[in-house]
């Protein structure tokens, strides 16, 4: 469980299983997907999913820029890495 505040910012990468567990009234969450993502393959971790989920995340390809920070920011460095 992570705790966030103010100016944090959360990237939840492909495959990263996660939920709200609860929300104070000054906290806004955004969920977007970058432009080069050609659909949204949601899944709920059936295990007859298993194999192809584990190809799908492996195919997901890095964003353009960071979200925050743009095309200098550390996202792209570090997913990459």
């Amino acid at each position: 469980m992570l705790t966030v505040r103010a100016g944090d910012v959360v990237v939840v990468p492909a495959g990263v299983g996660h939920c709200n567990e609860g929300k104070t009234a000054d906290l806004l969450i955004v969920g977007a997907y970058p432009d080069n993502t050609e659909r949204r393959d949601l899944r709920r971790g059936k295990a007859a999913e298993h194999d192809e989920v584990v190809r799908n995340i492996a195919a997901v390809k890095l964003p353009p820029a960071d979200p925050v920070d743009g095309a200098a920011g550390p996202l792209v460095r570090i997913w990459g890495g």
